[in-house]
């Protein structure tokens, strides 16, 4: 029985944080570094494999491991080969920003990996050291190409919308999918915890964005059965795609097809809920069929939409905490 909510929603889709922990100070996310509130308590592999193993029953079909920074797990590789060869799991997914990727790929590779997305906010060496804090522009560049060239399925380059850092570098970023089979993903800005001020000078409302692809003849595409909630883009000039992620949108809720649990084992059943639930004292307890019938109870707590309008995060203090 699949996972539905009362409003008919269907979740097949499951961002799962392996750490918390991050290596780059993104200026709006983490400027200030990775500070823990305690000694790290990561969900072991037996933990995730059970997890794993509950949601394909309930439906589950992909499955993206987000950090923090996901490679800083010594074991991310095992962690790909769990999702991979659970049956029900269709596609495996990995956001990262890159800073390994060049010495680990193939064992991600090897492991599983389907889909790969990284993160570069700036096309332009200082403007990326501005923002993340790491002079790495070039890692994760290298990084893309080298995944292309060793046949990952979608690879993908993240880049949020800031107003007065990479606004102004919008035909960069057309220019580098020009000639790529690459799909640049610009995401909107969110209001977090931590960066009312931050939020207030840089949002960029992603429908500004919106406006000028219809206007210079970027067509929508149609979306994945199990894709995020990005709106993508294509054009007959260029090879790669442009998608937007706009979650001060109109209706933005209406579609979501993804469940969130955090790197203790918590269950978000929305990025900016106030509550959490926690899944891990149950997960070595308890029997597949039980933790999946845990699962289709808690969802029905699921509310229709965020407030992020009304400036609420819910218990959101940064992204870092559970991969965006």
């Amino acid at each position: 029985m699949r996972l539905t909510d009362n409003f008919k929603r269907r979740f097949t889709y499951l961002r799962l944080s392996i750490t918390d922990q991050c290596n780059f100070r993104c200026n709006y996310c983490l400027p200030d570094g990775y500070c823990s509130e305690g000694k790290p308590d990561f969900l072991t592999l037996a933990e995730i494999e059970a997890l794993v193993k509950a949601f394909a029953q309930c439906g589950t079909r992909k499955i993206r491991l987000t950090g923090g920074e996901p490679s800083l797990r010594k074991d991310l590789a095992d962690i790909i080969a769990i999702c991979k060869n659970t049956p029900g799991i269709e596609t495996v997914a990995l956001t990262t920003n890159g800073y390994k990727l060049s010495k680990e790929i193939d064992s991600y590779i090897d492991a599983g990996l389907d889909n790969l997305n990284l993160s570069a906010d700036s096309l332009r060496p200082e403007t990326f050291h501005l923002i993340t804090g790491q002079d790495k522009l070039r890692e994760v560049l290298n990084g893309i190409d080298l995944a292309i060239s060793k046949g990952i399925k979608t690879v993908k380059l993240n880049a949020v919308l800031l107003r007065q850092y990479n606004w102004q570098e919008l035909n960069q970023f057309f220019s580098y999918v020009k000639d790529r089979p690459v799909t640049i993903r610009f995401i909107e800005l969110m209001q977090t915890g931590d960066n009312h001020d931050f939020f207030e000078a840089q949002h960029v409302r992603g429908t500004e964005l919106q406006t000028q692809l219809l206007e210079q003849g970027w067509i929508p595409k149609l979306r994945d059965a199990h894709a995020g909630p990005a709106l993508e883009y294509a054009h007959s000039d260029f090879v790669g795609n442009i998608g937007l992620i706009m979650p001060y949108s109109k209706d933005f809720c209406n579609s979501c097809n993804r469940l969130r649990v955090s790197s203790s084992g918590k269950l978000h059943l929305c990025l900016f809920a106030d509550d959490n639930l926690d899944l891990r004292p149950h997960l070595l307890n308890e029997s597949t069929d039980a933790v999946a019938q845990r699962l289709h109870h808690l969802v029905q707590h699921k509310l229709a939409g965020h407030q992020l309008e009304q400036g609420i995060s819910g218990s959101t203090k940064h992204l870092a905490m559970l991969g965006g």
